[in-house]
């Protein structure tokens, strides 16, 4: 007999979803999936990238749509009024929450596993590499390098804006023997995407101890022996500097980081950092300005900027 879910759908804005994942982290759920406007618009512009159109994206005309998934116990009503009301502040934050609506209804196991993975397919996400879950086939080309997943947490799978540019990021900067510290690691992609570009050595930080252990399991899918993957803050945690400091968060998280980022730099390193809305930009490029950055990129995919800055 199949184990009866609650699914919580959230319909809100692009530009809020990954403020509302990080809401939803702080809850004990057990999965989450997105289905958003801006990556079926990429995928229209972009067909040699994707190859599956998600049925309910296409329905969804400006937004998105969150689904994450709990146990029928009895703290889910606690964490259903904490989402909302955290919802209900994003605005304090300029993100605009959208329609900010929040239902839910059951869904056994069988319907739920089905659901998350027929959403997620082998995505290129950069100049060489390949995000591929690792359930499904992919044939590889020779200049490609490929991330093995399992994305059912979906702490960060390398379809959304924000992780696709700082992967970019991470082909352009990262060389053989760079250190690269990759801070609120999530789900390891940008850790792995490093580790797979010959970094030398690579240290991944998350305050949250379930995305911890989804980084360690993907690490171990990858094959992979030189990433390190720590739980806590950056420098309470992480010994030594870095070559590249990347950090996929949002604008406030990363004016908070920045200053401990810097300390964790080598002369010359590079502060890759994304997640930050249009809107957020300038007050994180004039806080990097004013510790001693200087700003080489400042690139943007939809809503949404990731910028690199060098000591």
């Amino acid at each position: 007999m199949d184990k009866e879910w609650l699914e919580l759908n959230i319909i809100t804005s692009s530009e809020a979803v990954e403020a509302i994942t990080g809401i939803l982290y702080n809850t004990d759920v057990k999965g989450i999936t997105v289905e958003d406007s801006m990556d079926l618009k990429f995928k229209k512009e972009n067909p040699g990238d994707w190859d599956y159109f998600d049925e309910p994206l296409l329905k969804i005309k400006d937004g998105a749509i969150i689904k994450a998934y709990y146990k029928e116990d009895d703290k889910f009503e606690e964490y259903f009024k904490y989402i909302n009301e955290a919802i209900g502040k994003l605005s304090t934050f300029g993100i605009d929450k959208g329609e900010g609506i929040v239902t839910v209804n059951k869904v056994n196991e069988t319907s739920w596993e089905n659901n998350w993975k027929n959403y997620y397919k082998p995505t290129r996400v950069g100049a060489r590499i390949v995000v591929k879950p690792i359930w499904e086939n992919y044939k590889k080309e020779e200049h490609e390098l490929i991330i093995e997943l399992d994305p059912g947490m979906a702490f960060g799978t390398g379809t959304h804006e924000t992780t696709r540019m700082c992967i970019q990021a991470l082909e352009r900067y990262t060389q053989k023997n760079s250190t690269v510290f990759d801070i609120g690691t999530g789900s390891g992609i940008l850790s792995i995407a490093a580790a797979k570009l010959k970094a030398e050595k690579v240290i991944g930080v998350d305050l949250d101890k379930v995305a911890v252990d989804s980084a360690i399991q993907n690490i171990k899918y990858n094959n992979l022996n030189n990433i390190e993957i720590l739980h806590g803050n950056l420098m309470e945690v992480v010994d030594g500097k870095a070559n590249i400091v990347v950090a996929n968060i949002i604008a406030d998280i990363i004016i908070l980081v920045a200053d401990d980022a810097k300390k964790a730099l080598k002369e010359n390193g590079y502060f890759i950092s994304s997640g930050i809305i249009k809107d957020r930009a300038d007050d994180v490029i004039n806080k990097l300005k004013s510790i001693g950055f200087d700003i080489l990129e400042v690139n943007n995919q939809g809503e949404w900027i990731c910028i690199v800055a060098q000591l």
